[in-house]
């Protein structure tokens, strides 16, 4: 498998995943967020156990553009489903603690690794994680509940059922507010950064300190998605506390997040001793998931909460298929042996050039603010 096809492998299921986003999020919003979830873990967990039946390059990319499907259909109901829940000082830690269960999730692909190489093929651990997930649908399905609907006034007159939004109407609600214009570009640019961190930074300890493959991989992971999650609990309990004073910290914290972890990142690339660039690297780590922890936050003090699994459906569809197109072209550049150090300071720059879209939507928030005083 060239570069280039494995560069493939994972843009294919980032863009399918990413187009898909927006239609999965808007039926989270008009119909059930639950039913919604639960469909996306069954398919998922049908797909990954289809993968472990490929017997070719084609079947395998036509399983990662499948589950790219199954897999838009969660986050955006799931995170509209958690702000349901949590109307006030807990939105950033509830996203946090829930975002740092994906992270974990990734993580435990090493187990996937480690049975792959005990039994000297990866069907088995596909297979394994296919079945175990339909086992958790099971428990979702009975587990997971809608939010109860705020009490209402009683009113002598009778008013009309509140209609459904449509997708057009979601599309000019959000595509009128420039605070939404702006967290999509930002979300976008830096998603660039994360997928390259994610399916480049193994490579990069590979060339840059000439680390077997297996020990970059696990270094890439190990020093990585841990300092990821507390980076979620950390960036997502200041940012609650923080709101107690300033009603703008959940915009402020992503702004400070990435004014490190775009420098560490950088020097990550730079370093030329492997324990320093693993160190950059944890503090990218800490610092990136600041944005993460507080997004879903941002959306819901930004748009109209008819829209909020729609909002977050658009955005992801901007940082997915951006960040699948940056991998591909990644790949393409490594097969001309193009440095990934140059790769990663290139990106870590564009990121902290970002932070701009940040201020523009505080200040978006600030003069509304102001406008209804």
């Amino acid at each position: 498998m060239t570069d280039q096809q494995y560069g493939m492998l994972f843009s294919s299921l980032l863009w399918a995943y990413g187009f898909t986003n927006p239609i999965a999020g808007f039926l989270a919003d008009k119909f059930s967020r639950v039913r919604v979830i639960i469909i996306s873990l069954l398919s998922w967990s049908v797909i990954t156990w289809l993968t472990s039946r490929v017997v070719n390059y084609e079947q395998l990319l036509a399983c990662r553009i499948a589950l790219g499907i199954s897999e838009a259909c969660y986050l955006p109901a799931a995170l509209a489903l958690i702000m349901d829940y949590h109307k006030g000082r807990t939105q950033s830690r509830a996203t946090g603690f829930h975002m740092s269960g994906l992270v974990l999730g990734g993580s435990l692909g090493f187990l996937g690794s480690h049975l792959a190489t005990v039994h000297q093929d990866w069907s088995y651990a596909f297979s394994l994680f296919g079945i175990v997930g339909v086992a958790y649908t099971v428990f979702a399905f009975f587990a997971l509940k809608e939010a109860p609907k705020d009490p209402k006034p009683v009113k002598v007159v009778e008013e009309p059922a509140e209609k459904k939004p449509s997708f057009g109407e979601a599309f000019k609600h959000l595509f009128t507010n420039p605070s939404f214009i702006y967290l999509s570009i930002f979300w976008g640019i830096v998603g660039i950064l994360a997928q390259v961190e994610g399916s480049w930074l193994p490579t990069y300890y590979n060339e840059a300190f000439g680390l077997p493959e297996t020990k970059a991989g696990m270094l890439a992971t190990l020093f990585l998605n841990p300092w990821q999650i507390v980076g979620l609990l950390l960036g997502g309990w200041i940012a609650d506390r923080w709101s107690k004073t300033n009603k703008y910290a959940r915009i402020n914290i992503p702004i400070i997040g990435i004014c490190i972890a775009a420098p560490a990142a950088f020097f990550a690339g730079y370093s030329v001793v492997l324990w320093m660039a693993v160190g950059f690297m944890v503090v990218y780590g800490i610092s990136r998931m600041f944005v993460d922890t507080n997004l879903m936050p941002i959306i819901v003090a930004t748009t109209d909460k008819r829209y909020r699994a729609t909002a977050y459906g658009m955005m992801n569809m901007f940082t997915t298929v951006i960040g699948g197109l940056g991998v591909y072209v990644i790949g393409i550049l490594r097969d001309h042996n193009v440095d990934m150090r140059l790769i990663l300071q290139v990106v870590s720059l564009t990121a902290l050039a970002s932070v701009v879209f940040l201020v523009l939507i505080k200040r978006s928030v600030k003069k509304k603010d102001n406008q209804n005083q």
